[in-house]
Parts: C-alpha cells; sequence; structure tokens
C-alpha cells in the first residue's frame, strides 16, 4: 500500500539517479581541458565568495546586523528571501547568502559535468530539487518568519502547523488551497448549459448561448483529460468559455470522466474514437451544421490532432479549423516533463498498469508540482505546517488540487509512443482506430498558441507543430506559463503576446520577426475564429435535439467525482 505523501516511482528513483549520475560525470584524468578550466573556475568563485562573505559579516558586524552590501542575492522573482530579517539581521544574512553561495557551486558543477545533454538536463532538475529543498526558509529553526509568528501566538502556530501536517498527511498530499471554499457548479464551473450525451468516456456540454445571433459553426472544446475542464471555466470574470460565448460562438466541451476500475483497460484509441470523434459527432448533428471548429488544449490537443489525422485518412472534412492550446505534437524537446521518462520507467509502467489498471492522480498531480516546487510545494509546507495558517481560497489552486485518474493502458501507450519514441510526428509510424496516421494530412486552418515560460509545453517544441501540420498554421507565442499565459481573460488585457513571425523552421528565427502585442491574446484569437465560423444564424432558445435530449444541467455528474 502506499503511504501517504510518498513520492511517485519515477521521482524517487530520479533522486538515486541524479546522485550516480553526478559522481559518474566528475571530471577524470582523460576529461577535457574546457571541463577542468570550468569546474576550477567554479571552485575559486566558491572559495571566494566565501571569504568575501565572512570577512563582511564578522568584520560589519554590529549587534548582528550585516552592515555591508551582500556577497550574492536571490535570484530576481525568488519570494522566499523576502522577509526583511533575511538582510537586516547579520545572522540571517549568513544563513541565506551561505545557502545561496552553496546553491551556485552546486549548479556550477552540474554545468561542468560531462553528461550528454539529456542526461545533464535530468541531472540538473534533480540537484534543483535538493536545493529548493535544503532552502533554510523550510526549517523552523532558520526562517524568521517561522520564529516570530510562534513566539507572537505563544506556540499555538506550531500546534496548528502539526495538526494540518497529520491532516494533510491523512489525505495523502499536500493542501494548496482552501478544500471548502469552492463548489463545483456553483462557485466555479457555473457557466449556465445542459449535459445533452454521455458515454462511459466523457458527457458533452453546451453551453446556453449569451447573444441574440451566433455563428452558424460551432466551438467545440476538448481540455487535457488530466484535469477537470473548468480551469476554462473558473468564475465569469476569467471564464474562457463564458468568453467564447459573449462573443457568439455555440460553445460544446468535452468534459472527461474521472476513471475508475470500469476504466482500467481503456486505450488511447477509445480516447480518440469514442471521445474527441464522438464530441466532434454529437456537435454537428445537434446544429445541423457541415462543420465545427475544433480547440484542444495540452493534451487535448494532441488527441484532437490524432482524431483529425484519422478522420483526413477517412476523407472526412468536417471540422473547419483547429486551435491547439500550449499542446505538442513533437515531443522530441519535452522540457521538464521529460525527467521522468526512461525506457526503464516506461516498462515498469507497462508491466504494471499497461494491461490494465489506474494510474493515480494524486501522484501525477505530485509530478507537476515538482516543476514548480518553489510555487507548489515549499511555500505551502511552511506556510501551513510551520506557520500553522490556512491555505487562502485560490480557485485555480482549487483546481489545480483537484486531480483525476488515467487508465493504466491509455497512459502507458501515451509515454512510449509520444515522450519516449516520439512516435505521432513521423507519417504513419501510429496507427490509431486502424488507420495509419499522418499529421501532414491534416490540411485545415491551425491556430497554435505557446506560452514563454511554459515549463510542461516549451515553447520552441510547440512551434514545431507549424512544420508538421499540412493546413496554414497562425503561431501565437503568450507571456507567461502554461496555464496563466492560456487564462490570460480579455477583460483585463493583462500581459502581451507575440505574432506575425517569419514562418518557417526555426523558432528564435520566427521570434525575431515577431511583433509584441499588449494584452490578452483572446482577443486576437476570436478575430482569427470568426473567419472560420460562418454567417450569423439566431440563437437556439433551446440545447440539444429530439436525439441528443439535455440529461442534466451543466457542469454534469462526471465533473464532481473526486480521484479517490
Amino acid at each position: 500500500m502506499k503511504m501517504p505523501f510518498s513520492m511517485p516511482d519515477e521521482f524517487a528513483s530520479g533522486w538515486i539517479k541524479a546522485g550516480f549520475n553526478f559522481w559518474r560525470s566528475l571530471p577524470l584524468s582523460n576529461d577535457t581541458h574546457s571541463t577542468r578550466k570550468t569546474l576550477t573556475q567554479a571552485s575559486a568563485d566558491y572559495w571566494r565568495q566565501q571569504a568575501a562573505l565572512y570577512t563582511s559579516v564578522f568584520t560589519g558586524m554590529t549587534g548582528m546586523k550585516s552592515a555591508s552590501q551582500p556577497v550574492i542575492e536571490a535570484p530576481q522573482g525568488d519570494r522566499r528571501f523576502n522577509a526583511d530579517d533575511w538582510s537586516s539581521n547579520g545572522w540571517y544574512s549568513l544563513v541565506k547568502q551561505n545557502y545561496l553561495i552553496n546553491a551556485r557551486m552546486l549548479e556550477d558543477m552540474v554545468e561542468a559535468s560531462t553528461l550528454v545533454d539529456k542526461e545533464k538536463h535530468k541531472l540538473r532538475f534533480y540537484t534543483r530539487q535538493f536545493i529548493d529543498l535544503a532552502s533554510p526558509t523550510n526549517c523552523a529553526a532558520t526562517n524568521p518568519d517561522v520564529i516570530r509568528h510562534a513566539i507572537e501566538s505563544s506556540g499555538t502556530s506550531l500546534v496548528s502547523g502539526a495538526t494540518r501536517l497529520l491532516e494533510d498527511m491523512k489525505d495523502g498530499c499536500i493542501s494548496i488551497t482552501d478544500r471548502g471554499a469552492f463548489e463545483v457548479g456553483r462557485s466555479v464551473a457555473a457557466s449556465e448549459g445542459s449535459v445533452v450525451f454521455e458515454n462511459e468516456l466523457f458527457q458533452l456540454i453546451q453551453y446556453t448561448p449569451l447573444t441574440a445571433t451566433v455563428a452558424q459553426r460551432p466551438l467545440l472544446i476538448v481540455p487535457p483529460c488530466i484535469n477537470k475542464f473548468y480551469i476554462l471555466d473558473l468564475q465569469p470574470d476569467n471564464s474562457f468559455v463564458r468568453f467564447a460565448c459573449e462573443q457568439g460562438l455555440t460553445v460544446f466541451l468535452v468534459s472527461w470522466r474521472n476513471p475508475d476500475e470500469s476504466m482500467s483497460h481503456t486505450l488511447w484509441d477509445d480516447y480518440v474514437e469514442s471521445g474527441v470523434m464522438k464530441a466532434i459527432e454529437v456537435s454537428r448533428s445537434i446544429t445541423r451544421v457541415d462543420k465545427v471548429n475544433a480547440l484542444g488544449w495540452c493534451v487535448g490537443g494532441t488527441l484532437l490532432s490524432s482524431a483529425l489525422a484519422v478522420m483526413r485518412a477517412n476523407g472526412d472534412n468536417t471540422v473547419a479549423s483547429a486551435t491547439l492550446l500550449t499542446a505538442l505534437l513533437d515531443f522530441s524537446e519535452p522540457g521538464d516533463l521529460g525527467v521522468f521518462i526512461d525506457e526503464a520507467g516506461v516498462s515498469m509502467r507497462e508491466h504494471t498498469i499497461g494491461r490494465g489498471g489506474l494510474y493515480p492522480g494524486r501522484e501525477l498531480g505530485f509530478v507537476f508540482q515538482t516543476l514548480r516546487a518553489n510555487d507548489l510545494i515549499w511555500p505551502y509546507v511552511v506556510n501551513n505546517y510551520l506557520k500553522g495558517k490556512t491555505p487562502a481560497a485560490f480557485d485555480l489552486l482549487y483546481w489545480n488540487a483537484d486531480t483525476t485518474n488515467l487508465p493504466g493502458p491509455m497512459y502507458a501507450w501515451y509515454l512510449r509512443n509520444m515522450y519516449l519514441e516520439n512516435n505521432l510526428r513521423v507519417p504513419n509510424r501510429l496507427t490509431m482506430c486502424g488507420t495509419p496516421v499522418d499529421l501532414g494530412r491534416i490540411d485545415i486552418p491551425a491556430y497554435l498558441l505557446a506560452t514563454e515560460e511554459d515549463h510542461i509545453v516549451p515553447w520552441r517544441s510547440a512551434y514545431q507543430s507549424t512544420q508538421l501540420l499540412g493546413g496554414q498554421t497562425e503561431f501565437v507565442l503568450g507571456a507567461s506559463g502554461h496555464i496563466a499565459g492560456v487564462i490570460n481573460p480579455a477583460s483585463k488585457n493583462k500581459r502581451s503576446y507575440w505574432t506575425g513571425g517569419v514562418p518557417g523552421g526555426d523558432a528564435e528565427q520566427w521570434l525575431e520577426g515577431a511583433t509584441r502585442q499588449t494584452g490578452s491574446w483572446w482577443n486576437h484569437w476570436i478575430r482569427w475564429i470568426k473567419q472560420h465560423a460562418g454567417d450569423d444564424v439566431k440563437a437556439r432558445t433551446t440545447l440539444g435535439n429530439a436525439k441528443h435530449k439535455p440529461i442534466e444541467p451543466a457542469p454534469g455528474r462526471y465533473v464532481k467525482v473526486r480521484a479517490s
């Protein structure tokens, strides 16, 4: 039985591999001169900074206050050391700077190692995990905020923190938001609509029109099956679903079922055929149109592209355009997620759950948290357990904690054929639903959004989709990351995005020629999608049709099932 707070197998084994690779890669007698020079320089920098630090502290110390400029500063955007004590108090300044100097030395040693790029990426990732873990902010005895809270509360903050730790250990996860602050269907996922179709894989939601007229062709949204769909429908002011409806689109959305044991033998092909392709068919049937526009986010974009490749190979042209949001089709550079993927790990998954079983959503959720540990793990360890605070109510983090399981066969196939072997990009190498697939056959217009700071789908990798799809592509680069870069409401008009770069195989060349636009990419996308949405028609007063009658109000039952 898996113990509470235990790490996924990929993550635990990664720590061991990282340590082995580090010592294996240290320069030996036959290493190059440049490697030796790099390591020598790193060592010299380390001892120089240490000497400067201790000289500064002990010569400038007056009442334990540091009087000189720091030897090293935390990286820009690092909020761990924002408290005044980290700079005004000589002891805490010493602790902080000593930590940062040691962290820098470890990073320099990694860069000086002789590993190949992929192995060095893994070593870099796991070294960063160790550095983040070892931060003095994570220890009660070396965190001035924690000590102050304990004194001011007469120790009750420590008692509250211990209580929260025991509660989270019982639940098997770290609380990152107030779980009672939101309710699916009321405070989030509250856009009005009806479930108009369901099968064993998904429910199809049709949303109520918000305009007197709508575009003739509807929009079908395919969200990732590794998360709940309502990231696209959090609250009215940041709901992409509501925005699309307000702009005169008829919106259908796939709400994937949270798999239980009855789905333990479900395949990738099932998600393609009985999921995406079925949703396209039903959406067309209800609206009685020739074509629909389809949008897929993350894994939803990979599933949508797979379905379109099958459909086009079979002569089906019932999709007018495709929008892919932070989605990978070429997995040659998968970012930090790639550190978890190797032949041994994938084979283990195939052996344990590849022929039947479930991959727990909490394990997958923890993997994603480790990609941003200083945002999604350690701040909550400090606030929840060391300070005894209740996590803030934040809709996006509530969604992030609402995990979903995955069918083992589907997950194992996805790992091998996408992340490990990168087969989807090769024409006709994969067969789905009995049909060899070639992304080049997808000859419809495509809108491709990537985000600048995406740690799950690196934007340069997402750009490669422009070279794989057979139709005209519009590539857009948004600011921020995988979630915040997509959920950038038009009404707030924040951030920026880049458009109009020179088409071609080089992402950097595209960026050099691109133009920065202020505000949300939503406004740019809605102008693009309306070119493919047909004429305006009178909005439908009833949802569904005679064959597909409303089953229940949105958001439906499936999205409310929590992973066990």
